[in-house]
């Protein structure tokens, strides 16, 4: 079983891609113009929840199951562009049959600009085959 304590820091990375971008077009229904025509630099912007999908990555690699989530999106994420992940314990209670998190994340692009930052609130199971959220 996973122990938490404030402090503890999780990463993901990723390579955002064009495929990537067309994907998640088709898959959530947004298929603005600037997801999937290049811009003036030839540039094709990945959707926010896209690059959102870092944090959630973290989340899922815990067995986390969030009931809170704020996004704060702070700078533009293209094809091409290699993404990293940080997310920070903030706090850790541990319960019977659950741990209650909370988590402030950062994600950053390859040249070090902070893209995406925000806070979750939720719960780890401790015995998810004896426990019920």
């Amino acid at each position: 079983m996973t122990e938490f304590t404030p402090g503890q820091a999780h990463t993901s990375r990723r390579k955002i891609t064009r495929d990537m971008i067309e994907r998640f077009a088709e898959l959530s229904g947004d298929k603005g113009r600037h997801h999937l025509e290049a811009d003036a630099q030839g540039r094709v912007m990945a959707h926010g929840l896209l690059t959102a999908t870092l944090p959630t990555e973290l989340g899922g690699r815990l067995d986390y199951m969030a009931q809170e989530m704020l996004f704060e999106f702070v700078g533009a994420v293209y094809a091409g562009d290699e993404l990293e992940c940080t997310g920070v314990v903030e706090s850790a209670v541990k319960k019977p049959l659950s741990w209650r998190l909370s988590f402030s994340f950062r994600v950053v692009n390859q040249d070090g600009k902070l893209v995406l930052k925000g806070t979750t609130a939720g719960i780890v199971l401790r015995d998810p085959a004896r426990a019920r959220p």
